[in-house]
């Protein structure tokens, strides 16, 4: 994959995450603005993206077999995706529509990698 298509991979992982962090904490937290506990979230999901070295043969965090979150992060983020996971398609259709089928194939494929 080439260093163009692998940034603009993470770019696109770090705009979804942002979007459900977003959508979390305007309904949990009453915010228009991320608050310090969601902002700091952001900050750090974006970090372990930008230095993660399986981008090119993964799509999402969640289908990674090396987790890099510490536990508490990891645990925080797992809480705003349930949350906001079923509502990003009010939100932002075609890139919750985009993330689905992404994250479909991705299994399938370690799935089938498994049984090899």
């Amino acid at each position: 994959m080439s260093r163009h298509k692998i940034k603009s991979k993470r770019e696109r992982e770090k705009q979804t995450v942002a979007l459900m962090i977003k959508i979390y904490c305007k309904k949990k937290h009453g915010t228009k603005e991320l608050c310090p506990e969601c902002a700091e979230l952001l900050w750090y999901s974006c970090e372990r993206s930008d230095k993660c070295p399986f981008m090119e043969t993964k799509t999402f965090c969640s289908n990674c077999r090396v987790h890099c979150y510490k536990p508490v992060m990891r645990e925080k983020i797992r809480e705003v995706m349930r949350f906001s996971g079923p509502r990003i398609i009010f939100h932002h259709p075609i890139q919750a529509i985009r993330h689905v089928i992404e994250s479909k194939k991705e299994k399938k494929k370690l799935e089938k990698d498994d049984e090899s």
